[in-house]
C-alpha cells in the first residue's frame, strides 16, 4: 500500500466517522435536545433524520407518550376521622422539553416530585371528604379537584397531567381486622337470631301440626265408628230379615257352626248327654 492509499483511507475514515456522528434520527416517539458545552442549542419535537456538529454537541432524549406516574399508598385522615391507605397513579405528558430539562433534568426526578405532589394533593383534599363522598358521587369532583391542583402545581415544569386516579382506598390492616372482628360479630349474633327466631316458628309449626293431627284422628275415628255403628245396623238388619224368613235353616246353621268350632282337633272331649240340644240335628236324616 502506497503513502497516498493510506491517507485515502484514513481520509475515507474520518469522513464516515463525522458523517455518523453527525446525522441522528428523531423517532416518533421521541423528542430530542441538542446541547453544547451542556446548553441547549436546538429542540426536535418532530420525528426525521437531523443533523449535528459532531463531538460537540450531544442529545438529550425525552419520551413523547403520555407517561406513568405511580406514587407510593398513603394513609390519609378524612374529615370524619377514617383513616385510608390511599394508592393513586396519574398520567401525564412533557409538553415543554426546555422548560422540563431546565427544571426537571430527567424523567426519573420529575416522577419523584410527581410522587410528592400527588400525595400532598391527596392529602389535602381528603383530609376535607368524607367516606361517603369518596364512595359515592362526588369522587369525580374530588379526583377533578386532585387533577386541577396537580396540573397548577407541574406545568412551571413543563408538564400535564392528563389524568389522575384512585386505585385502591383500604382501612389500614390494623382497622380492618378491627372491622372484620366486629363485622363478624354482628353477623354471629343475627345468625343467632334468626336461629331463635326459626326454631320458635318450628315449634308454633309442629305445635299446630300435632294439635291438627289429634283433632284429624278424632273426627277419623268419630266417623269410622258412626259408619261401623251404621253397618252393623244394617248386617243386624240384613241378618234379621234373612233368618226371621227360615227359622229352622237358620237354626241349623247356626249348630253346624257350633259343631264345626266344638269339635276340633282330636283331642277334644266333650261329655254331654245323648238327648242334649246341641246333638238334635244329629237324628235321623228326616228331621228338619
Amino acid at each position: 500500500m502506497t503513502k497516498t492509499s493510506g491517507s485515502l483511507l484514513v481520509l475515507a475514515l474520518v469522513l464516515f466517522i463525522g458523517v455518523s456522528q453527525s446525522l441522528f434520527v428523531v423517532h416518533e416517539t421521541q423528542q430530542i435536545i441538542v446541547l453544547r458545552f451542556g446548553d441547549p442549542v436546538r429542540m426536535h419535537p418532530d420525528p426525521g433524520l437531523k443533523v449535528k456538529i459532531p463531538f460537540l454537541e450531544q442529545l438529550k432524549v425525552f419520551d413523547k407518550r403520555v407517561l406513568n406516574a405511580d406514587p407510593p399508598p398513603e394513609e390519609i385522615i378524612l374529615i370524619d376521622q377514617k383513616r385510608l391507605v390511599v394508592d393513586t397513579f396519574a398520567r401525564y405528558k412533557i409538553t415543554d422539553m426546555l422548560l422540563f430539562h431546565q427544571t426537571m433534568g430527567t424523567e426519573e426526578q420529575a416522577r419523584m416530585r410527581l410522587h410528592n405532589l400527588i400525595n400532598s394533593s391527596v392529602r389535602g383534599t381528603l383530609g376535607n371528604a368524607t367516606l361517603p363522598d369518596l364512595l359515592g358521587e362526588n369522587r369525580p369532583i374530588i379526583m377533578g379537584n386532585i387533577k386541577e391542583q396537580v396540573n397548577n402545581s407541574v406545568q412551571r415544569f413543563g408538564m400535564t397531567i392528563i389524568d389522575v386516579r384512585i386505585g385502591r382506598a383500604d382501612f389500614p390492616a390494623q382497622i380492618s381486622q378491627s372491622i372484620y372482628a366486629r363485622m363478624r360479630s354482628e353477623r354471629d349474633r343475627e345468625a343467632k337470631e334468626f336461629r331463635a327466631e326459626g326454631s320458635e316458628v318450628a315449634q308454633q309449626i309442629m305445635s299446630r301440626a300435632d294439635r291438627d293431627k289429634t283433632v284429624l284422628l278424632a273426627e277419623a275415628r268419630k266417623t269410622a265408628e258412626i259408619l261401623r255403628g251404621e253397618g252393623d245396623n244394617e248386617a243386624i238388619a240384613i241378618y234379621a230379615a234373612a233368618y226371621s224368613s227360615d227359622p229352622e235353616f237358620y237354626a241349623f246353621h247356626r249348630s253346624l257352626e257350633a259343631y264345626r268350632i266344638g269339635l276340633v282337633g282330636d283331642s277334644t272331649t266333650m261329655v254331654l248327654s245323648p238327648d242334649s240340644e246341641f246333638f238334635r240335628f244329629f237324628g235321623t236324616s228326616s228331621r228338619r
